[in-house]
């Protein structure tokens, strides 16, 4: 379950949106230490809001109509993300964000990435909706749960991890032109 939950996450992760430009943009300008606090903050608030799907899911789950509205909330979920990813092509916004313009820059990194994240409704949505309904599909057990959501949590502190180090990299390769 460790290793599907990973996976699931990952295919999360690839939805890069304004928490991984802060973090790339951070580790561009202030380096890799403030850019880890970032991640360390993005890590805390993804593990709540995973927390709170499993807590809130766990209870829920054991009902056959709760799983099938749980599966529908999903999908629903799923349009409207995908409904804003294709309006915003056309500078149409059905999802408000807080950009990146929006966060203080002033040194403190995990604070502003926490601020970020959990005001972020992409984060809220991916891990509210699509992982309780990830869950629900899946028909694991209880003590799978845990796992799973675990997992989950260690690809954002993987992909997060890279995206740091490259904009590490970034930052030292253009200071070096």
């Amino acid at each position: 379950m460790l290793y599907n939950g990973f996976k699931f996450g990952m295919l999360l992760q690839f939805a890069i949106g304004p928490v991984c430009l802060f973090i790339f943009q951070i580790a561009a300008l202030k380096g890799f230490y403030t850019a880890f606090t970032g991640v360390l903050g993005v890590s805390i608030i993804d593990g709540l809001y995973i927390l709170s799907a499993i807590l809130g899911i766990a209870y829920i789950i054991e009902r056959k109509s709760t799983k099938i509205a749980l599966k529908i909330f999903g999908a629903i979920v799923l349009l409207i993300f995908g409904a804003s990813n294709v309006l915003s092509l056309f500078n149409i916004s059905l999802l408000p964000s807080l950009g990146l313009d929006n966060v203080s820059y002033s040194g403190n990194a995990f604070l502003s990435a926490v601020i970020l994240t959990a005001s972020n409704p992409l984060s809220i949505i991916f891990w509210a909706g699509v992982f309780s309904a990830k869950l629900a599909e899946e028909g694991m057990k209880r003590r799978d749960f845990y796992s799973f959501g675990f997992g989950a949590l260690l690809s954002t502190v993987f992909f997060l991890t890279i995206i740091f180090i490259t904009g590490s990299l970034t930052g030292t390769f253009y200071l070096l032109i």
